[in-house]
């Protein structure tokens, strides 16, 4: 572990944002420095692999224990791109300097996700270790570089790279444990649809003493416009939208609010369980705005302005009718006979699986033992678009997806960090697993 936790460190000091044009050669040096830490634990194949347009990925392979390949393959993945850090100066420390306190290491990409790619290599640098150096399963690494950006090109990496990525089980390090010693399996995660809204009412900008009145402005009118997205008690608005019950136990409210930094008064919005809420309803958001910023800000009656607007979709809704169905309310509702224009964003298919087999069987026996607590199954409102897609590409395969954060990670905010402790923790459950696979738990 202290040789993984450095290899880690070396990895978060690299930006590999991709999705920052700024920053691309960056994630080409992070795609180079992990498959050097595959060739280094001896993988009989890398590659670094890109399709057009896209970022590089990593793919290695090491050999089952037997020429005939009766022992099962295993796909292991991660990805190595992270988020931008949303402002260097308001983080405690410098994103891409790791710096540990409280048994927490801080930095951007430290839990989301290159802890999975260092799961995943720490696992297989322990069987390395032993007496044969055999691993006890056939194993693919997929190191992916652009998942932060919705994968776009997985589609076609998958395609190109089908017969080398064939597997029977895949295990996805990129979700989250709802606590640092109780390990989970992902079974559900919303999906999600983005789009651009611009509402425009004037040619240029008007003077808004002269004007103001009988004008109005584009930003008030886009404030109106976004407000009828939810309604009263915050619910989703947009007519048309899968929503779900769950019958599993729900949250505890105070946890919830403390682990997300709610203030005291603030209401929380919707309607059912925390749990229905969170991962079997949409959830929407306005992300952004463009508009003059306040210190910059004079008095005129603005033309136009437009905003980012993120949906979350409820598991069984098809994208493309909520894209619809968002576009048709925010042009439906323009106020003042406004022009409003909508752009599609990126979107996600939502993802549900039965974890009913033998293998999460397995799962369950090996993260239970090495969390030193019960194993449970959760879901995540969040969206992880390549997973709906794997399981398409390779419907017989057994798909995991596994922890390497907690609530305390933040994930795509200011202060990122990993619990050291529980990637420990990780690391011996995926060795555990591999080995009851490989017929050798116990």
């Amino acid at each position: 572990m202290p040789g993984a936790r450095a290899d880690l460190e070396n990895l978060v000091r690299i930006p590999s944002i991709w999705a920052d044009p700024a920053h691309h050669d960056d994630t080409r040096r992070s795609a180079e420095a992990v498959a050097a830490l595959a060739r280094a634990e001896g993988a009989s194949a890398v590659d670094i692999v890109a399709a057009e347009g896209g970022a590089p990925a990593v793919i290695a392979h090491w050999p089952g224990p037997d020429a005939a390949g009766t022992t099962p393959t295993v796909l292991l993945y991660a990805h190595h791109d992270v988020q931008p850090t949303g402002g260097d100066e308001q983080w405690t420390s410098p994103p891409f300097t790791p710096a540990e306190r409280d048994g927490r290491l801080y930095g951007r990409g430290a839990a989301d996700d290159k802890s999975g790619v260092m799961t995943h290599l720490a696992v297989l640098r322990a069987f390395r270790s032993l007496g044969s150096g055999v691993l006890p399963v056939g194993v693919t690494l997929f190191i992916e570089g652009e998942e932060e950006s919705g994968s776009p090109t997985l589609t076609a990496l998958l395609a190109e790279h089908h017969e080398r990525l064939a597997a029977d089980v895949i295990v996805i390090a990129d979700s989250s444990n709802p606590a640092v010693d109780v390990p989970a399996l992902t079974t559900s995660l919303r999906g999600l649809v983005q789009c651009t809204v611009q509402l425009k009412m004037l040619e240029r900008p008007a003077h808004s003493g002269v004007y103001g009145g009988p004008l109005g402005d584009a930003l008030t009118a886009l404030c109106r416009l976004l407000a009828t997205l939810h309604d009263d008690k915050g619910r989703v608005a947009i007519p048309g939208l899968v929503h779900n019950t769950s019958e599993a136990p729900d949250l505890d409210e105070a946890t919830f609010r403390s682990d997300a930094a709610v203030l005291d008064g603030v209401e929380l919005l919707g309607a059912g369980t925390l749990v229905e809420r969170l991962w079997q309803q949409p959830a929407i958001a306005v992300l952004g705005i463009d508009a003059p910023r306040v210190a910059e800000a004079a008095n005129v009656l603005l033309p136009s302005a437009r905003a980012a607007v993120s949906l979350r979709l409820a598991p069984g809704q098809d994208p493309a009718v909520a894209q619809r169905s968002l576009t048709e309310h925010l042009t439906g509702h323009a106020p003042w006979g406004a022009t409003v224009t909508v752009t599609p964003g990126a979107s996600a298919d939502p993802f549900e699986l039965d974890a009913v087999g033998a293998v999460y069987d397995a799962a369950r026996r090996t993260f239970s033992e090495a969390y030193g607590n019960a194993a449970v199954e959760v879901g995540v409102g969040g969206s992880i678009p390549f997973i709906a897609e794997f399981a398409r590409t390779f419907p017989g395969a057994a798909v995991l997806v596994t922890g390497v954060g907690d609530p305390a990670s933040r994930w795509h905010g200011i202060d990122e960090s990993l619990h050291l402790g529980m990637f420990g923790k990780a690391v011996l459950a995926e060795a555990l697993l591999l080995a009851e696979l490989g017929g050798a738990g116990g």
